[in-house]
């Protein structure tokens, strides 16, 4: 027998919302009011440098009541609640049990915008969803893809014609989104990762997300910025 195994594996969920401009445009039209009041909705402490072509908000925006917004949290938790539940096995009563705790936050991103190599280390799973793609001008292959480092970084230590033409998954390159609007991306949060600038037109607007989870051990109030609430137990992605 000869069998080639794919001994190491890194998962990613990709999801999509049905019919969601309608939603995607309400989002766009918050963000947009919001990232114009400034320091209000702004990041007070961004843990990386933010070019002025891009802003950040601050990382409560699951906690805002509006029903767009709610509307997007509830996608987003009924994926993630499945992906978790079928890659740990967890049966229902786990699920019942289980309880999120995470940051919330939106990017609205202009020509010439990008944001560095990154990774989520006190997180278990981070997402990315997809408000508005902007209107890219075709002048740059990578312009605003979501892209994600290949984590064996020692893997091209020795490069020959032995595998410098091995085919994916089993290659040495990244894994790149341009991301559509209503894709949400899923993904352990260790993964190293970076927006690559963007070159078009209009506004490449993101929500993201970090997460980290228990079964309702922890106590206290938690950080500021920090929603805590049950996962949805069900198995399926709720539009």
């Amino acid at each position: 027998m000869f069998q080639i195994i794919p001994a190491f594996a890194v998962p990613f969920a990709e999801v999509d919302l049905p019919d969601c401009e309608a939603l995607n445009t309400e989002l766009a039209a918050l963000f947009l009011s919001r990232e114009a009041e400034g320091a209000r909705y702004a990041n007070p402490h961004p843990s990386m440098q933010i070019t002025r072509q891009m802003f950040e908000s601050a990382f409560e925006v699951f906690a805002w009541s509006e029903p767009c917004v709610q509307r997007l949290r509830e996608f987003c938790w009924a994926a993630l609640s499945r992906l978790i539940a079928q890659l740990n096995g967890y049966k229902g009563e786990e699920m019942e049990r289980l309880r999120i705790y995470s940051h919330t936050w939106f990017h609205v991103t202009r020509r010439g915008g990008f944001f560095g190599l990154h990774n989520h280390p006190m997180a278990s799973w981070s997402g990315v969803y997809c408000v508005s793609g902007g209107q890219d001008d075709g002048t740059h292959e990578e312009s605003g893809k979501l892209h994600f480092l290949n984590p064996n970084q020692l893997a091209n230590m020795f490069v020959d014609a032995g595998n410098s033409h091995v085919r994916p998954p089993y290659n040495m390159r990244g894994r790149s989104y341009r991301l559509r609007p209503g894709q949400l991306v899923l993904f352990p949060s260790w993964v190293n990762h970076e927006v690559l600038p963007f070159f078009g037109e209009g506004e490449r607007i993101t929500v993201a997300f970090n997460c980290w989870f228990d079964f309702g051990e922890q106590t206290g109030a938690g950080e500021p910025g920090m929603a805590i609430e049950a996962v949805p137990p069900g198995d399926g992605a709720r539009p």
